[in-house]
This record gives structure tokens, sequence and C-alpha cells, in this order.
């Protein structure tokens, strides 16, 4: 008998830390299972068979396989979780989230016939469920997958993801270290690699995930495989700031496949920061043609509005909103990503009322400073510095993470922490955000030099001194009226005189989250 029958290895999901999506197996299920012919099917069972991503026209010859094989044998739960997990693949890899629907219906399917003693199944949900970015649900999942089948890699594999949504550093550390202690025969080598290289990226471990990622990328076979390594490579090389080296490692991994949108995407940041913005632009439409994502849309408008293009950055915006519509009624939650959005781009108070809901389901430092910013662009300053807090302290090296802290900072008038923490984003990487740069360089202008001497030179010393802080020009918010400041020469005897107001800057919301 075909070894495929034994045992079949279906990809699903994409997520923070997953290499193009968790990987579900699925063990076999006697002599009703269909045998995959040595053509497309074949391969793709064949490539996610050792952990690997799989092409999307063989995912959807697997699909169409297992389709007709199901409507043959209803009662056989095996083949409809392996249907079930290959919809996820395809609507990961691909924009049909339609397919989503189609995977829940097949996974459920396979639980009803078995409802008992079914990993396969409850991993595949819990794939789709990070998919959806419903982090609580693939906890869920993952967890009961992992305890009727302790052994089971792909279950850990997905429970990465879950913890990581949901901000859970501890969780996201046993997920790890029971996948590593399973040993490199349970799964793909290079997956279990790419998986640990973005665990220490978020953990800060910059050379160590270098490392991991780098060798994951040496031992990919596949072209899918191979360009999703180095898609990662790359990522880590733009949130150094490095768009040179990042650009040429996006260019490796589209010579492997020319359909890694990732990549296309990733082309599209690095020639902007390189001051190639025609360039820029194709890369990034090439990346929504392939794959029309909500954060490639939002991306793309913010660069055309720092070319000052508006109406094409409007109607960006517009594809935006119509793109979380539509991916909505897939189940998939973009609610950060919209929140962000609304905060930077339409209706902060809105945006407050979105990302709360969403911070109370998925706590993530990500979630936790797109709150933080919301609050700030709403003008509640206080609760938005609690916020960008725990995204620093919890989260990764991030240069947006910093900008947003740092700005926030500014409006309390806590100007060292500002300078010290916008500064930081621009030592991180210096080409972070189209829009946020600019604004970030505007900021610390305004703020100056710290005055020499240190604290001696800011505050008198006795208790009855009267503060000499000098008081930088400050940056209105879009849409406030300008303020005047003063400086406050007491200590001189001088008489205050007054400031002219900074410009007002944007804040920059998309772009990679920065360096670790």
């Amino acid at each position: 008998m075909n070894p495929w029958v034994k045992r079949v290895l279906v990809a699903s999901v994409a997520g923070s830390v997953v290499l193009g999506g968790a990987y579900v197996l699925l063990p076999p299920s006697g002599e009703k299972a269909a045998p995959p012919a040595l053509g497309p099917a074949g391969r793709a069972m064949a490539a996610v068979g050792t952990g690997v991503p799989a092409a999307l026209p063989d995912l959807t010859a697997l699909i169409g396989e297992q389709e007709a094989f199901v409507r043959a044998n209803p009662r056989d739960d095996h083949s409809w979780a392996v249907l079930g997990s290959a919809y996820v693949a395809r609507g990961v890899r691909s924009s049909v989230v339609a397919d989503f629907p189609k995977a829940e219906t097949a996974l459920n399917t396979s639980l009803r016939v078995r409802p008992q003693g079914n990993p396969e199944a409850l991993t595949g949900l819990a794939a789709l469920a990070n998919a959806r970015h419903d982090y609580r649900a693939a906890k869920k999942w993952g967890e009961l997958a992992v305890r009727q089948a302790p052994k089971r890699w792909a279950a850990h594999s997905a429970l990465i993801d879950a913890y990581s949504g949901l901000g859970d550093a501890k969780g996201v550390g046993r997920a790890l270290e029971s996948l590593q202690k399973l040993g490199p025969g349970t799964g793909s080598g290079t997956t279990v690699r790419t998986l640990a290289g973005q665990v220490y990226r978020d953990r800060g471990w910059r050379e160590n995930a270098n490392a991991e990622l780098v060798d994951a990328a040496a031992l990919a076979r596949s072209p899918a495989e191979k360009a999703a390594c180095l898609h990662h490579v790359a990522e880590l090389a733009w949130e150094r700031g490095e768009p040179t080296e990042s650009l040429r490692y996006d260019d490796a991994a589209l010579a492997a496949d020319s359909d890694h949108h990732p990549a296309m995407a990733g082309r599209g940041r690095a020639l902007a920061a390189l001051g190639r913005p025609s360039e820029a632009l194709q890369a990034y439409r090439a990346a929504i043609l392939r794959h029309p994502l909500p954060e490639y849309d939002l991306e793309l408008g913010e660069l055309y509005e720092s070319l000052k293009l508006r109406p094409a950055a409007r109607a960006q915006y517009d594809a935006l909103r119509a793109r979380v519509k539509q991916e909505a009624a897939g189940g998939v939650n973009n609610e950060r990503i919209l929140g962000l959005f609304e905060a930077d781009h339409g209706d902060a108070d809105a945006a407050v009322k979105r990302l709360t809901a969403e911070y109370k389901r998925h706590g993530s430092p990500q979630t936790a400073d797109a709150l933080g910013w919301a609050l700030h662009k709403a003008g509640n300053d206080k609760a938005a510095l609690k916020l960008a807090t725990k995204a620093m302290d919890k989260g990764p090296r991030s240069a947006l993470i910093a900008y947003h802290r740092g700005e926030i900072e500014r409006e309390l008038e806590r100007y060292g922490a500002a300078r010290r923490h916008i500064g930081e984003a621009m030592r991180v990487n210096p080409y972070f955000s189209p829009l946020a740069v600019p604004a970030a360089k505007r900021a610390l202008e305004a703020l100056g030099e710290p005055p020499e001497g240190g604290p001696e030179e800011m505050y008198a010393s006795g208790p009855a001194a009267e503060i000499t802080e000098v008081k930088p020009r400050r940056t209105p918010r879009r849409g406030q009226p300008q303020r005047r400041t003063t400086q406050r020469q007491s200590a001189r005897g001088q008489t205050p005189r007054p400031s002219s107001s900074g410009s007002s800057g944007s804040s920059g919301s998309s772009g990679s989250s920065g360096s670790n």
C-alpha cells in the first residue's frame, strides 16, 4: 500500500510564528482512505508530509480528490479531516477566505463521525481558528488535541500560534519545548527551526533567531518552503533597519517561488525605504493581486499618502474597509488592523471601542500597543501610557511600539522619556514607516537635545526652587488646534517668551514592527 495512505500531513494556518501555516498530522483510518495519485495531490501530500508548504495548484488537486472521496464515503472521519485541513491551507495561502467556512464544515463533520479520539480534526480546528485570528478558540482546540495525542507535533505548533496571539509567553515557551523534545523525526526540521526562530525573534534574541532562520532556509528543499524561509530572514533584516539586505533575501524568495506574496510586500517596504517609490508601489500592487490582505492595503495606502497621492490613498483605504468586511464573512477577525487604521485615518473613539474589545479577547503586546495608540489619539494619554509600557516590556523590540510610547510620553510632557523612546525607534529601524518616520524626526527636532549637565540643569536644588526645565515645542495631533508653549527661565529672572508650535505629524501605523 502506498505509504501516504498510512500517513497524511496537511498544511494549515498562517500565524505570527508559523512557517506559512501549522501542519496537521493525520494518521491512518483503514482501507477506506483515498490513495493519492502520483500527481499534484500526491505532491501536496509529500510536501506537507515533511512539514513544508504545498503549492496552491497541488492543494487544489488534493481538495478535489478528497471532495470526491467523501461524497462516496461520507462516514470516513479521516478523509473529512484531510479535506478540512486542505481547505484551511488553501485559504491561508490564497485570498479564498470562502474556504474557511468549508473547512469548518468538513472538520466538524469529522468530529460528528468520530466524536472521541479524533485529534486530527481538533488540530485542524485549532489551525482554522489561528487562520481566523481567533486565538482563544485555537488554544481550546489545540490543548484538546495535545491531551488526546501528546506526541502529535502539529498540535504543539498550532498552540505556539495561539499562545502568541494571546500574549502568553510562558505558553509559547512550553509549546516550543514540547515540540523540540519530540525530536526531528516527528516533523520537518526546517519547520521546527523556523518556529524556534520566530519565537526567539519575539523574545528579542536577535542572533539566535537569525541563526535558526538561516539554517532553516539552507535546509529547505521545495521552492515554496525555501521562499517562506528566505522571507523570514528578510523580515529580520528589515526589522534591524537593513533594507538592502531585506530586499536581497526577498528577491531570493521570489526567485524560488514567484507567487510568494509576503516577499512581494517585503520588497515594497524595502524599496520605499531605499528611495525607489515607483518600484515599491509595483511590488505592493503585485502582493495585493496575489493575496489581498488588509495589512497590505494599509501599508500601500500610507505609502501613497507619504507621496502626496491622496486620492490613491483614499481609494486604498476604501479597499481596506471592503476587504475587512469580505474577510469577516469568512469568520476572519481583523479588528487590530482596522483599529490601527481608524486611529490614524478615521475615528479614534471608534478605534478605542473596537480595540478595547479586541484586547479583552487577545491581550498580546501588539494589541496593547494598538489600543494604547488609539487612546492617545482619542486624548486619554494616561491610560495609553500604561498599555504602551506593557507593549514594550512584554513584546519584541519594535521601532513602531517605541515610537508610539515616545509620542504618548511627549504629550504627557515626559520629555526625557519621549526623547529616549522616539530616538530608540529611529535607531532600531530608521525606515519603519513612511508616515511615522518623518513625524518621529519632527518630534525629535522639537524635543531638542537634553540640557548639558543632566538633571542639575533641568531642576534647581532646594525645596522652594522653581522648575527650570526648558519645555520643547510640541507637535499637535492631527485635527487639533496648535498650542503655544513657553520656555521657563525663572532661574535667570527672565520673562517667559512664547515659542512657536511644531508641525503636526502622522502616527505611521503601518509597516513592520521593528527589530529584535
